[in-house]
């Protein structure tokens, strides 16, 4: 054996704040075998994703590391779009094809298939987009529109027995994940010789796939708030409505918020207690329970102080 120096690559750079990969799932291995595969590869120790597809589907997969992994559960907002193969059963026109999909449109029930991995009870989803692409013989390509947690191939059982002939999806891709598109996806072995050259010092390849977490916190609606509350969130607080300054998009109670500063940097995100117009109207109380924060504490001066065990962010300009 040689007595030099082992040569080493370089470590991956991986960014502070984490990101999100946009993977082209191929068929065959599940969203939790291809997650797994990314984070062995990344060297990170966790990695997610959201919204799972089964073995047989192929298409946009988002997953995170690092801390862009908390936001995960605000992609479950945003609808998904697909593009599904449908098998007709028996002969069906194209007048009442057109017809039967034309009422599948706003909420709908369903319950998931027997191989899901979540309980079968029926649920409302809400289509938002159906349509038919293209129809040859049993055949009929669809574009659908949906609710994240839509189950496409009960929508397409659903469509056969509307129809009367019975039907069954035979190939699904997801197209859209949004906010990302199939056209920003790339395949398992895009990723890995993007992670090598970055190892090899060419680091142009690997930036050029991540997604800042930004991507997603700034779709949903932010809350801009004082500079003497973001202290009291970053220590777990809730946000009062003293806090507020501004809202940038209208929101219902129960909705994801994204509360910010002034100068737009995310300090946690939460839930809405209150619906926004509320936010002016009533000027005491709490208004976002916050649920994960991401400013680390003593960014911000404290603006706040303890009162009998509890946290309490100021008024303050």
């Amino acid at each position: 054996m040689s007595g030099g120096k082992t040569e080493t690559s370089p470590a991956l750079p991986l960014p502070p704040d984490g990101s999100f990969l946009v993977i082209d799932k191929p068929r065959g291995p599940s969203s939790h075998q291809v997650t797994a595969w990314v984070r062995d590869l990344l060297g990170v120790p966790k990695a997610g994703h959201s919204g799972t597809l089964d073995p047989a589907v192929s298409g946009v997969l988002v997953v995170g590391f690092g801390k862009a992994l908390r936001l995960l559960p605000l992609l479950l907002d945003f609808p998904k779009r697909y593009v599904g193969l449908v098998q007709l059963h028996g002969e069906v026109s194209n007048e009442e094809l057109a017809r039967v999909i034309s009422e599948f449109h706003g909420e709908i029930y369903q319950t998931p298939p027997v191989r899901s991995a979540v309980r079968r009870e029926r649920r409302v989803r809400r289509i938002h987009r159906l349509a038919l692409l293209e129809r040859t013989g049993p055949l009929a390509l669809i574009d659908v529109t949906c609710e994240s947690g839509t189950y496409v191939r009960t929508l397409a059982v659903d469509l056969g027995e509307a129809l009367g002939v019975g039907a069954h999806l035979a190939e699904l891709r997801r197209v859209e994940s949004n906010p990302f598109t199939e056209a920003s996806a790339i395949t398992l072995a895009q990723l890995s010789d993007a992670v090598e050259s970055a190892r090899q010092g060419n680091r142009a390849p690997w930036e050029a796939v991540l997604h800042p977490p930004s991507d997603v916190w700034k779709r949903v609606p932010g809350v801009v708030i004082k500079d003497t509350a973001v202290d009291a969130i970053a220590h777990g607080a809730d946000l009062a409505a003293a806090g507020v300054l501004k809202v940038t998009m209208p929101f219902r109670r129960g909705a994801h918020v994204a509360l910010v500063t002034r100068a737009d940097e995310l300090v946690a995100t939460g839930r809405a207690l209150v619906d926004s117009t509320q936010l002016t109207s009533e000027p005491h109380g709490w208004v976002i329970d916050a649920e994960r924060v991401f400013m680390p504490q003593g960014t911000y001066p404290a603006g706040w102080k303890k009162t009998t065990g509890t946290k309490t962010a100021t008024d303050g300009s």
